[in-house]
């Protein structure tokens, strides 16, 4: 089923020249001109000019800028990473962390990690780095050294629980296994949540194989959580999609200069889930993510929950280049079944026209109307609940990662899967607080109280058992995950 949905889609992609492409004359000329102003630049500019970047960081990029915004150039090194996340890999150390000023704390290794096997465990926290220690750093610093560290040989100050001095660590970067189906619970008898926070080649069958493990087939419904999800593999989602979808359904179109209109389908041959689906959706859920949701949404397969979506609807192709480059090119447009563009109009550019689009009316499989203008609309709009004076405080000044690496200092053995948080772990981190002169009235504290329990159980449970853990908690109480619940009759 997977391999036959790939290669109808691959099969649309050649462009048929609908356009008649420049002369060889024309391209000569402009070869030419471009030649001239190189050659005046290298003899006459004030300082030496350099060739990989006078075509590399401006010749090219400045070309593709005039196309679209997602047209872009890759040097070797991130047309290396882009070619990580086509095969579910990346370069690094394994390892989940919160981030804070000045503190990075851990929250997860994988299973046959560099971090796993020196021992790093959740709770232990990273002092130093290559000798730089992190205390005096903010919160866009600690991003930048973590993402060039992790592609090369680390050395670690790290402070773990119960031992009363630091430890060093050296790590070495490893290949490993990104999941993208990487939360997969029973949220009550019946409904399942999964999770899949990007699309590669491995997506399709990571999520039949949670779907499988919760029930499969006797399952009553389904969340599918593709919040920022931003995306990936096409032939993944057009995968994923059939697993719910009838034999002969249209999940996309593609249109495009050079691209004649052409639809693809299910193909013929198995049989999809029948249960009840719930997709959850926002601002961040882009491209792949975005063709998935449009499928289920126009053949009335299942009901669309959250914020509309990025609007990222562009057919890319990667051209390799020599020396390792490589080029993302967008040649086409990717439609919905109803007929809806995904892309955001692109004002400004030269594809402008192409992409504008009235956010008029269109018609579902049942009839049922849906609104255009890019970006996929949900069913139910449901936005995440703001953050309360004293709650902003709360989370700025990293008050519950802070307590409860100090709280499970000397607890982490007894905290389990039903791990609860009481009245008095409250009072005490109410007199935590004090300490540290955040002092809430009586009446911020009542109106806060199911929020900070909630919290405080989420970080300890992070921090004592894993990130995995942490966020079951979080999702049980989400307010979108509630809202789809309904669809289900709960």
């Amino acid at each position: 089923m997977r391999r036959a949905a790939a290669l109808l889609l691959l099969a649309l992609l050649p462009a048929r020249p609908q356009t008649p492409p420049p002369s060889t004359e024309d391209l000569e000329e402009a070869v030419r001109r471009f030649t001239a102003a190189l050659a005046a630049a290298i003899e006459n500019a004030a300082d030496p000019v350099d060739l990989d970047t006078a075509f590399y960081r401006g010749a090219i990029p400045g070309m593709l800028r005039r196309l679209d915004p997602h047209s872009v150039f890759f040097d070797a090194e991130q047309f290396e990473q882009l070619k990580e996340l086509e095969r579910s890999v990346t370069k690094g150390f394994g390892t989940v962390v919160s981030l804070l000023p000045g503190r990075v704390i851990i929250l997860q290794t994988m299973p046959g990690s560099p971090s796993q096997k020196a021992g790093l465990a959740p709770g232990d926290e990273i002092l130093v780095i290559n000798n730089i220690p992190l205390a005096y750093l903010d919160l866009d610093q600690l991003v930048e050294l973590l993402g060039y560290t992790r592609q090369r040989e680390a050395h670690l100050l790290v402070r773990r629980q119960g031992e009363p001095r630091p430890v060093e660590v050296t790590l070495s970067p490893a290949e490993l296994e990104s999941p993208s189906v990487d939360r997969s619970f029973l949220l009550e008898p019946g409904v399942a949540y999964v999770r899949v926070s990007s699309f590669d080649v491995k997506t399709p069958e990571a999520l039949r194989e949670a779907i499988q493990n919760l029930g499969g087939e006797q399952l009553k419904g389904l969340v599918l959580d593709l919040r920022n999800n931003q995306g990936g593999v096409v032939q993944a989602a057009v995968a994923a999609a059939a697993l719910f979808l009838e034999a002969g359904s249209v999940i996309f179109s593609v249109r495009g200069r050079n691209t004649p209109i052409e639809e693809l389908k299910v193909p013929e041959g198995f049989t999809p889930y029948r249960f009840r689906l719930a997709v959850l959706v926002n601002g961040k859920t882009a491209s792949a993510a975005e063709i998935f949701a449009g499928a289920i949404q126009d053949n009335d397969r299942g009901a669309l929950f959250g914020e509309p979506t990025f609007g990222k609807g562009l057919v890319q192709r990667v051209y390799p280049l020599s020396g390792g480059a490589g080029l993302a090119l967008t040649t086409a447009f990717y439609y919905t079944p109803s007929g809806r563009s995904i892309q955001k109009p692109l004002r400004g550019t030269e594809l402008d026209r192409a992409t504008a689009e009235s956010e008029q009316e269109f018609r579902t499989r049942l009839g049922r109307p849906v609104r255009g203008g890019g970006g996929i609309q949900p069913d139910f709009i449901v936005y995440q609940q703001a953050y309360s004076p004293l709650g902003r405080v709360l989370e700025a000044s990293g008050s519950y990662p802070n307590f409860a690496t100090e709280w499970l200092k000397n607890r982490s053995a007894g905290v389990g899967g039903d791990f609860e948080i009481t009245a008095e772990i409250l009072d005490e981190f109410q007199l935590w607080l004090s300490r540290r002169n955040i002092r809430p009235t009586l009446a911020e504290w009542t109106a806060e109280r199911e929020t900070v329990r909630r919290r405080l159980k989420q970080e300890i449970l992070n921090q004592a058992l894993g990130v995995a853990a942490g966020d079951e908690v979080e999702l049980r109480a989400d307010p979108v995950v509630l809202r789809a619940l309904s669809l289900f009759g709960a």
